[in-house]
């Protein structure tokens, strides 16, 4: 931190070595022990150790050695030792070192020639490196190429010091010559590199002179030559269109990295069709020629911003993306999809679905034990092509109504969900998928798809046939009738008294679920898992998935079972002419409904069922046993016209996510429009005049335009000393994704001449400097612009404080000005996010770290606090509005947030109102690290009493 380092070894403090010790081994003859006391002489003084009295002893022991490692060291061990005294003169003994450096230039061993000039490239003392120059200059012609080409490394470090233009007047030039004659790639790359950052002219004229042999030149040169081209077509855009000439004569190089980097140059200089097609080409290529999956993934998210930026270029590579679905990496084909789902049209999108059928087919027969994650995925994708695009639904939904018994239940989940959309926005198809579900409800595994289904199916079920058919269903499910005989359950109270405890414990383990409000109910474990046979009461998979969940002790779909048996008896009166058939239908549907009720309180389960479930079973008895009118429309017409009403709400959430989406530029009313047929088209290539118009274009859209005059930075400036403090210093802060950036001012207000002034500072939190910033000397009233880079490597609150410390000419001791605190707010790394209530509450469940909020507020309207939350946490509100309308004095939501670091933030809001008028309740915040908890929940107690 005090020094710059160009070199790092790992050094174990345990045992170091002394001082005498190393000296007694570097006058010996023994050369390992000489290799050694050197390592540990370097080491030491890595770590801080001066040992001055060594130098004497290895300027006449170490130097005449002819040992090749020895020499090596000997070159580390004299770049980090101290060259100038106190005054930044060089040290007079320093002069035995540089004959030394002369005989090494000198040496008939290309490898000591090699590895000193490699040393002079970190050689800033101009005293040492002047007398050198004739030698360094000659080892441009040896005959080794590993010597040239140190020799252009040193040769362009030198140029670059502060005075090296006149140690080195004509090296460009010479560099130049040398370019020209030049055979070994490595060292043309080097002199090339050398042009390119000290005679830029030179660089470019060399490049186009040989414009035609860049496709034959070597990886290395051809990556320095894409940099120069970026260089030079940002400061000067008038002569992009050559240059993109020999970008795309390198997309056909034999190296990935080159044609990465050329694809990259290509899409941030041009924004012709013509170019973009070329590069997205290109991107798509290496997604399938490269195995390397980290690679995969960085092309991915190149096509995803070219996606973005580019739709209608991107909408014709579809399915060259799609390819890359073959990879086995789940995280490969997630990002896969999600750009292939953004580019879905009309005219694509048969093709897609078609593709996305086969591979929901292959993750049948695979065994990968991600195949069920996977087939997750794909189904999610075809539910959102079929919504968006109704006429393909009918060629994937019994396809996918196969997977309805999945035991991944995630999987058997979305494909219920999707069919439930389906049968309401596609009416012709509801008669196959009634049918369809009704043959296959018995392979239904997993209680929370099996309530879904019987929901589809007390719903849709309309025709007499159909209804008849549905009724059979579920009794066959359920099996015969009661679920157990009164001998068991005499058998089951006895045996309960002994084993009660140990029951409870195997048979059902009860956990807190979070239901879609966000509120707490009890669930049992196997309504979340697939079920096996149960073995604790009689009921197999022989007998009818219903009954054997139903012994599990799953009430909550005993109460959905009585539900449905409710709307179809209702449906039947409606349907069937004959009474006597309805009476015996209802009375069927009686004996389930009431022996469903003595299995919930009887021994032979080891729960009793929940208040909840028994109250709507007995309500379907009454409503059976006495029907009206009003009662007959609800249960007949009213929940469709919710569900109805809760898929338009979603459509026109997602029409307006759209639209919000979609960026509006203006262009200005006196702005000048650039006719593309009257354009002059002399001596210009049709890639250059597509560029031009497609600048034209953006800069009639007004997309060239950026605001220099942001008011936003000025809230970003924070004043760090007061106005009255000899030195006046403020800083703006700029936070990128892992780095804060603070560009301090520092004024000098005094009369007098400021030394050694330097910017202390330190962090609080997980944020590190990256480097100590230096001293400086300020004249009287002058000001000084100071960066500092802070890493961060969580999203958490953090403090950065510190002081600056300067001399004056008359006054000995040191003048130290306190700063202000800088604190970084956490908002900075959180933005909104969107996910699905299935991942939020899966989410929910495996966070391990809660941070609990009382509400504390003056606001006294339910609405209006969770608008202010949501304002002050930067959050999305997963909740939709038509949920939270209406007056009931009671408001739960789920608020979503991503962080630049990939972690998500899960809030949910419970208030309500009490009898005084004030909000009472709490806020839960959720997440995998304990930073972003803390963080949030001291954000909201700071931000929700209302106001700021």
């Amino acid at each position: 931190m005090e020094k710059s380092c160009s070199l790092l070894v790992h050094f174990d403090k345990g045992t170091p070595a002394l001082a005498n010790e190393i000296k007694e081994a570097l006058e010996g003859n023994d050369v390992p022990a000489k290799i050694d006391a050197m390592k540990n002489a370097i080491m030491l003084l890595l770590n801080g150790e001066t040992l001055p009295q060594l130098f004497i002893t290895i300027v006449r022991y170490v130097l005449p050695s002819e040992d090749h490692t020895v020499q090596k060291l000997l070159l580390f061990y004299l770049e980090i030792i101290d060259k100038t005294d106190g005054k930044g003169r060089v040290l007079p003994e320093m002069i035995l070192i540089c004959q030394n450096l002369r005989n090494n230039l000198q040496h008939p061993n290309e490898y000591i020639r090699g590895v000193t000039l490699r040393f002079l490239c970190r050689l800033n003392e101009t005293e040492i490196i002047e007398p050198l120059i004739p030698s360094i200059i000659s080892n441009l012609e040896h005959r080794h190429p590993y010597v040239r080409r140190n020799a252009i490394l040193a040769v362009m470090s030198i140029y670059n010091l502060p005075q090296g233009e006149q140690l080195l007047v004509d090296a460009p030039e010479t560099i130049e010559r040398f370019l020209s004659t030049e055979q070994d790639p490595s060292a043309k790359r080097n002199a090339f590199l050398m042009l390119f950052n000290c005679a830029q002219d030179r660089a470019i004229n060399y490049l186009l002179t040989n414009v035609d042999r860049v496709s034959d030149w070597g990886e290395l040169m051809q990556m320095v030559v894409l940099e120069l081209i970026r260089k030079v077509c940002r400061t000067n855009k008038a002569e992009k269109g050559k240059y993109i000439k020999i970008i795309i004569s390198l997309l056909n190089a034999p190296s990935a990295a080159v044609v990465y980097e050329c694809a990259g140059t290509l899409v941030s200089l041009s924004s012709a069709p013509t170019a973009i097609r070329a590069a997205a080409n290109t991107y798509c290529q290496l997604l399938l020629s490269q195995s390397d999956n980290n690679v995969k993934l960085i092309v991915l998210d190149r096509l995803s911003e070219l996606k973005s930026s580019h739709r209608d270029i991107m909408v014709d590579m579809i399915m060259d993306v799609l390819r890359a679905l073959s990879s086995p990496n789940l995280d490969i084909r997630r990002k896969t999809l999600d750009i292939v789902l953004e580019l879905i049209t009309p005219r694509n999108v048969n093709e897609v679905v078609l593709t996305l059928k086969k591979e929901v087919v292959k993750t049948q027969s695979g065994e990968l034990e991600k195949n069920g994650e996977y087939r997750q995925m794909l189904i999610q994708a075809i539910h959102s092509c079929a919504i968006k695009f109704p006429e393909v639904a009918s060629t994937v939904v019994h396809l996918l109504m196969d997977f309805l018994g999945d035991n991944n239940v995630a999987s058997a989940m979305d494909v219920v969900i999707f069919v439930r959309e389906i049968i309401e926005t596609n009416s012709k198809l509801r008669v196959s998928i009634i049918t369809r579900l009704l043959d296959t409800f018995y392979q239904i595994r997993a209680a929370r798809v099996c309530s879904c289904a019987l929901w589809i199916i007390g719903e849709y079920s309309l025709s007499l046939s159909e209804v008849e058919s549905a009724l059979a269903t579920i009794k066959q499910c359920l099996g015969d009738l009661p679920f157990f005989s009164i001998s068991e359950d005499e058998e089951a109270a006895d045996s309960s008294k002994k084993v009660q405890q140990a029951t409870s414990i195997t048979v059902s383990s009860r956990r807190p679920a979070i239901l879609a409000d966000g509120t707490y109910a009890t669930q049992s474990a196997a309504s979340e898992t697939a079920f096996s046979p149960p073995a604790v009461v009689q009921g197999s998979l022989a007998t009818g998935n219903l009954r054997s969940l139903l012994l599990t002790g799953d009430f909550f779909l005993g109460a959905v079972v009585a539900c449905t048996l409710a709307k179809l008896i209702l449906r039947l009166e409606e349907v069937q002419p004959s009474k006597i058939e309805v009476n015996k239908a209802s009375s069927n549907a009686l004996l389930i409904m009431v022996s469903m009720l003595q299995l919930g309180q009887s021994s032979v389960l080891p729960h009793p069922i929940d208040n909840d479930s028994y109250d709507r079973i007995v309500l379907c008895i009454r409503l059976l046993c006495n029907t009206g009118d009003a009662v007959r429309k609800i249960w007949l017409k009213s929940c469709r016209e919710s569900f109805v009403k809760m898929l338009s709400d979603k459509q026109l959430r997602e029409t307006e996510e759209n639209k919000a989406k979609a960026q509006i530029s203006h262009s200005q009313p006196d702005d000048l429009i650039d006719f593309y047929h009257l354009k002059s088209r002399k001596g210009m290539s049709q890639l250059e005049l597509e560029d031009e118009v497609q600048d034209d274009l953006k800069r009639a859209t007004g997309e060239f335009v950026k605001d220099a005059y942001d008011a936003n930075k000025l809230n970003r400036i924070i004043q760090l000393t007061g106005f009255s403090d000899p030195v006046y210093a403020e800083a703006y802060v700029t936070v990128h994704h892992y780095d804060i950036v603070l560009d301090v001012t520092v004024i000098n207000r005094t009369k007098e001449t400021l030394q050694n002034l330097c910017l202390e500072l330190a962090t609080m939190g997980d944020l590190k400097l990256v480097e100590r910033p230096q001293n400086y000397t300020l004249a009287p009233e002058s000001s000084k612009q100071i960066k500092a880079n802070i890493k961060v490597s969580s999203t958490e609150t953090g403090v950065i404080f510190g002081n600056i410390v300067y001399e004056t000419s008359n006054v000995l001791e040191r003048t130290v000005v306190v700063l202000n605190d800088i604190h970084i707010d956490i908002m900075d790394y959180i933005s909104p996010a969107v996910c699905s209530d299935t991942a939020f509450r899966t989410m929910w469940a495996e966070f391990e770290w809660e941070n609990k909020v009382a509400v504390n507020t003056t606001i006294t309207n339910e609405k209006e606090f969770l608008d202010h939350i949501i304002k002050s946490t930067n959050m999305k509100c997963l909740t939709a509005s038509s949920a939270l309308e209406g007056d009931c004095g009671f408001l739960a939501a789920n608020l979503y947030a991503k962080s630049v670091f990939g972690e998500d933030a899960l809030v949910n809001v419970s208030v309500e109102k009490q009898a005084d008028g004030k909000l009472n309740g709490y806020i839960r915040i959720r997440s995998k690290t304990q930073g972003i908890a803390l963080s949030l929940g001291d954000k909201i107690t700071l931000k929700q009493k209302g106001g700021s």
